[in-house]
């Protein structure tokens, strides 16, 4: 099955990140439908449109997409809703501008206009911040930057994603505003809760 312009993915898992197994026991980590952050977003490739926009992208590749691609959510009614994105419940149509990344062969790679970025920590004494704002390491790049390039980015650019175990933000390339030079003391910062994750 194809479509003319969306990607067919399905969910890696399940829809939610919401719970968690811990030595046999299920662990309810988020009751609220409505709350975008326990949203599963990694999924597989299963199908490419006829009209192709990323040629790197390969059916069975992992993808990163929005978060509201695999959502369940309450319209104004309270009704219980899938996302507009669903077509059954291990298909989903994904427009190309809902995917932000894929991985192959074990290797993330961003695709065109994003970069995936992890914060590093606050080396002020008296800050009460744990990661310096809008200052970050390129972790997954698309070839415009290199990876462990040092970036700054504009405020309400990034967006928070939890790929293996780390805390990143996605950040549009043309929101980044400027190219470090590494000072030497730069150290990332992933915080606990997200290796868990």
């Amino acid at each position: 099955m194809h479509s003319v312009f969306n990607y067919l993915v399905a969910p890696k898992g399940s829809r939610t990140t919401g719970v968690k197994k811990i030595e046999g026991q299920t662990l309810l980590l988020n009751t609220d439908l409505q709350n975008h952050e326990y949203s599963n977003r990694i999924g597989k490739l299963l199908s490419l449109p006829l009209v192709n926009v990323y040629n790197e992208l390969r059916e069975g590749d992992d993808v990163i997409v929005h978060h509201n691609i695999f959502r369940r959510f309450r319209d104004v009614r309270g009704q219980e809703k899938n996302s507009k994105n669903y077509l059954s419940e291990d298909i989903y149509l994904v427009q190309p501008d809902q995917i932000y990344a894929y991985k192959r062969n074990n290797e993330w790679k961003a695709l065109e206009g994003f970069v995936f970025v992890m914060p590093i920590k606050e080396t002020k004494m008296f800050s009460l911040d744990s990661e310096k704002p809008l200052i970050g390491i390129v972790k997954y790049s698309n070839g415009e930057f290199k990876e462990d390039d040092l970036i700054g980015f504009r405020p309400n650019s990034e967006y928070e994603f939890i790929i293996e175990g780390q805390r990143l933000y996605r950040v549009p390339t043309n929101s980044i505003t400027i190219k470090y030079e590494h000072q030497g003391n730069e150290e990332e910062y992933n915080p606990g809760w997200a290796q868990s994750s």
